[in-house]
């Protein structure tokens, strides 16, 4: 087997390799869609890129291994769409997720998520109500709320250690009021009217001490969800793009092996088109 075919063999192998990490990254996703973010139709471009890499990969393997010329040009030439949608997915995930971010209170180690802070096509998509309603109710199955109690020793967390929690965004948006209202703290999801006035955010009014309710028709809560999903998608691009880079220098390589396999089968000597071309045409009287 030619030095080109094992180089491009090898870079198949890391190039399968590498799909096992997008796919990883689209499952994480996926596992938080269905646990903790609850918006469950981001992972699937990632999947399908993933997997889309992993299928062409073996084809691009195979075809190295028994020197099957179509298939190693099948494999470039699929490849060049997978990078293009690949780079398309992370303009995208930057795009949807630059707007907003968590605020922080003084005196608090938590932060607090405003959805005016948001705009754009994922805050229009999270405030739908057809799709809050489904996200809410994945909110309340996922149980975080009531996973936020703590005990020391048999004693309930009190309010001076509640404040220095570095809560997720959505423990802060969807699980109690917003700090502005000046709710008493009781617990981590129990809060009373304190003795002064209640806040002027509307969340205040939307809050409840039914544990089946507490803030989740509120705006802080979909903020803390779109929050939670600027930080996933953030720590899912990162490893995209450090894949994307391996994945064009692999590519490249790729084509160069495959040219240079091509020159060998056409028994064409290197340089030769270069130096006909390099040749001053004679002129004859």
């Amino acid at each position: 087997m030619r030095a080109s075919n094992h180089l491009i063999g090898l870079l198949n192998f890391l190039t399968f390799l590498l799909s096992i990490v997008i796919l990883g990254g689209g499952i994480w996703l996926s596992s938080r869609a269905n646990n903790t973010d609850c918006l469950k139709f981001l992972q699937w471009p990632l999947i399908v890129i993933g997997a889309s890499i992993m299928v062409v990969s073996l084809a691009g393997f195979a075809g190295a291994c028994y020197r099957n010329t179509f298939l190693m040009w099948l494999y470039l030439f699929v490849m060049f769409f997978i990078i293009t949608a690949l780079i398309g997915f992370i303009i995208f995930a930057y795009a949807v997720t630059d707007k907003g971010s968590g605020q922080p209170v003084m005196n608090k180690g938590y932060l607090e998520y405003y959805l005016q802070d948001y705009s754009g096509w994922l805050k229009d998509r999270v405030v739908d109500d057809k799709y809050w309603a489904k996200i809410s109710s994945c909110i309340r199955d996922s149980k975080v709320c009531s996973k936020m109690g703590r005990n020391f020793n048999g004693v309930p967390e009190t309010y001076g250690m509640f404040s220095v929690r570095k809560l997720s965004p959505i423990e802060s948006g969807c699980c109690k009021p917003p700090t502005d209202c000046g709710f008493v703290y009781v617990n981590e999801t129990l809060w009373n009217l304190g003795g002064g006035l209640v806040g002027t955010d509307l969340d205040c009014s939307k809050w409840s001490n039914d544990q089946e309710q507490l803030c989740y028709k509120c705006d802080s809560c979909k903020a803390g969800v779109l929050g939670s999903l600027k930080k996933s998608w953030r720590k899912v691009s990162v490893i995209n793009i450090v894949v994307l880079i391996l994945l064009v220098i692999f590519y490249v390589i790729g084509c160069a092996a495959f040219r240079n396999n091509e020159r060998i089968d056409n028994n064409e000597p290197y340089g030769e088109a270069r130096m006909t071309k390099a040749q001053p045409s004679r002129i004859y009287l």
